[in-house]
């Protein structure tokens, strides 16, 4: 489990619980299939690997999208239990850095930490951007896994580089049926979402949430 699988099963900041995409709650309806070209202000999300064709102009890295909000500074502390019955614990931390994506747009730093008992398993620095219509981009990472003392970094990729493009991290405006790249890197990162349902109720030991995204 890497560590955007991780940061997708929930984060609590502050004391205040802030839910992302693969916390979302249980049961909601269904339907067809909604693409990029249905949602408000947004000319395309792509599906798989289409160039996303973004215009660096459109994008901020203050980012306040109320589904996943990033402000400076917020640090969440995460513990799950992966499929092999391993617990990992993992601190993400929205930084006041920036980077300069290959692609052109200008991204917020995220950086992130998994630890396997205490020990740094994972360190990640993420990179996301807001465009003008409120939807969340991921371009990329820089990462490193260690395992047996060895450290591999082949989980890299950035948007506009060998290939990479960018992908949806959270849309602004989530419908059932949506679909959308996460993310694009040949045989590397090619993550897809489906939207299963919106308005969800969600049990957490942080408390109990309603609003959320399946």
């Amino acid at each position: 489990m890497n560590a955007r699988a991780i940061k997708r099963a929930g984060a609590v900041t502050a004391g205040i619980a802030v839910l992302l995409p693969a916390l979302a709650g249980c049961g909601g309806s269904s339907g067809g299939d909604k693409s990029a070209a249905t949602q408000p202000g947004t000319d395309t999300f792509p599906q798989s690997s289409e160039p996303s064709n973004l215009n660096p102009a459109d994008f901020t890295t203050q980012i306040d999208n109320p589904y996943w909000p990033m402000p400076v500074g917020a640090r969440w502390q995460v513990r799950v239990t992966d499929p092999q019955g391993e617990s990992l614990n993992e601190v993400i931390t929205v930084t006041n850095q920036t980077k300069k994506i290959a692609d052109g747009v200008t991204a917020r730093v995220v950086h992130d930490v998994v630890y396997d008992h205490g020990k740094p398993a994972e360190i990640t620095d993420d990179w996301y951007a807001q465009d003008k219509d409120g939807n969340i981009w991921y371009f990329g990472e820089n990462t490193a896994e260690f395992q047996n003392g060895k450290k591999d970094t082949s989980g890299s990729f950035e948007a506009g580089a060998k290939g990479a493009d960018a992908g949806i991290a959270m849309p602004a405006h989530p419908e059932v049926g949506l679909t959308y790249r996460e993310e694009y890197y040949a045989g590397h990162a090619e993550d897809r979402s489906k939207v299963l349902a919106i308005d969800q109720q969600v049990q957490a030991p942080a408390g109990h949430f309603t609003g959320a995204i399946l």
